[in-house]
């Protein structure tokens, strides 16, 4: 268990330099001169971390991206960093790194009291009727393209990209794409590429200065987009609900923070949907028997073949929902969460210093099996509610947890089931014999061959 310290946070940047030594009681390793353990890291993420916790426990240093840090394994340790009750970790100081030139005053990258109000004041567009308008929305769009994909061999990864980022204009924006699509999307895919970038400088032909200019591409584009909405107001859509969202004594949010908070929402829905999407998809062409299972629960749903789901009717498909979780447990969106102590603290049997880097790992604690039997066996039956009583709470966190929980998780849940809705009531999802796609586990999880599936009318 931890134990926490309560004196004065002496790091208010994460810039603050940890003293040198400061983590040489931690095991671990330090790596390479100049790049740490970043290549090895960025190589093999999953492998590396199992070989550090096989080797030094649940509690190891680590210096990655040029700074000594500290990863915490485990449900418990996901518990004390997401739930935080003694406010301890700094979220902005965790991810600014990483992101601060990409995705600065992004929600996920603030703290505490300018974190609850931002987050109250965008909770507007996660209320029931514009959920509605988007869920109409995503049924007329993915109906569309779903028609596309009969008898097809395809890359699935890249297909359901440029689809999300089409329903993305029409919930997300309330319009079509117009000639800027293709700059909107080669954007995101450029800045979230720069989030792992070893070189952290823009210099011209790094991955982090295609993500800088990408980021000033879409500040232009966005800003524009919301002075316009204010002066001729807008729909139901969720940049309009942005553009008109108020602080709690009535002041209209600042249009640089609107922009900042759609930028990150549309990158959070855009690539971590793509990502989560795919990796059911693919999990489900691996064991047909659930394909039945869910296809027989969608339809009892829905109809029939290829019918709209109806908002009201999200609740009613718990197998579709588990097999979706447990989806998100295997190949989680975001396979790991860092932080910065703010103050000293006990975790392990070690005392971690104020300043450090804290990492936790979605990834790791998902395949652990004193809470996962067979953890490698895709089981969605794992999410039953009797199953789910006997493990503990932050055993599974692929949307976070906290304060900090993903904004848009129900968006998440919708717009998969609506795909699924459209695509098992029409098609079994095959794959070719012994077809085993590797994945890029960093920054957000995609298969390298973009996963090459055929939908076959059922």
């Amino acid at each position: 268990m931890a134990t926490l310290a309560t004196d004065t946070p002496a790091f208010t940047h994460w810039s603050q330099a940890l003293p040198k030594h400061a983590l040489d009681h931690i095991p671990g390793e330090d790596g390479w001169p100049v790049l740490g353990t970043t290549l090895q890291l960025l190589a093999d993420p999953i492998g590396f971390g199992n070989r550090m916790r096989a080797k030094y426990g649940n509690v190891y240093r680590n210096n990655s991206f040029g700074r000594r840090g500290v990863i915490l394994i485990g449900a418990e340790a996901n518990e004390l960093v997401l739930f935080d009750r003694g406010k301890l970790f700094s979220s902005e100081q965790g991810w600014g790194p990483v992101l601060d030139q990409l995705f600065p005053r992004g929600l996920m990258l603030l703290d505490f009291d300018h974190h609850r109000a931002d987050r109250r004041a965008l909770s507007i567009a996660f209320k029931p009727e514009p959920m509605r308008h988007y869920s109409d929305a995503l049924n007329r769009g993915i109906s569309e393209r779903v028609q596309e994909w009969s008898g097809r061999e395809m890359a699935f990864y890249p297909a359901i990209k440029q689809l999300t980022l089409d329903l993305a204009a029409d919930s997300f924006l309330g319009l079509p794409w117009g000639p800027e699509a293709d700059k909107i999307n080669t954007a995101f895919i450029d800045m979230v590429q720069a989030s792992i970038g070893v070189i952290r400088k823009p210099l011209p032909f790094t991955a982090m200065g295609r993500g800088v200019a990408g980021r000033k591409f879409l500040l232009e584009y966005f800003t524009a987009e919301t002075l316009r909405r204010r002066e001729q107001g807008g729909g139901q859509d969720m940049f309009s609900q942005f553009a008109r969202a108020t602080h709690e004594d009535g002041s209209l949010m600042p249009v640089d923070e609107v922009v900042d908070h759609m930028i990150f929402l549309m990158m959070a829905a855009h690539d971590t949907i793509t990502s989560s999407a795919t990796s059911l998809i693919w999990l489900l062409a691996k064991n047909p028997e659930w394909q039945d299972k869910l296809r027989e629960e969608l339809r009892a749903v829905t109809g029939g073949e290829g019918r709209a789901l109806a908002y009201d009717d999200l609740g009613k498909l718990d197998l579709t929902e588990m097999a979706f979780k447990e989806a998100l447990r295997m190949i989680p969106p975001v396979p790991s969460l860092p932080r910065r102590a703010l103050r000293k603290f006990t975790f392990g049997g070690y005392t971690i210093p104020a300043g450090t880097p804290v990492g936790i790992s979605p990834a790791a604690v998902h395949m652990m099996e004193e809470y996962w039997p067979e953890p490698a066996k895709f089981d969605p039956l794992r999410f039953t509610p009797e199953q789910v009583a006997k493990r503990h709470k932050y055993a599974w966190v692929p949307f976070g947890g906290g304060a900090h929980m993903c904004l848009g998780l129900h968006f998440a849940y919708m717009q998969v089931k609506i795909l699924l809705a459209h695509v098992l009531t029409r098609y079994h999802i095959d794959i070719a014999p012994g077809y085993e796609p590797k994945w890029q586990p960093w920054p957000i999880p995609k298969p390298s061959d973009g996963l090459r599936v055929t939908f076959r009318p059922v």
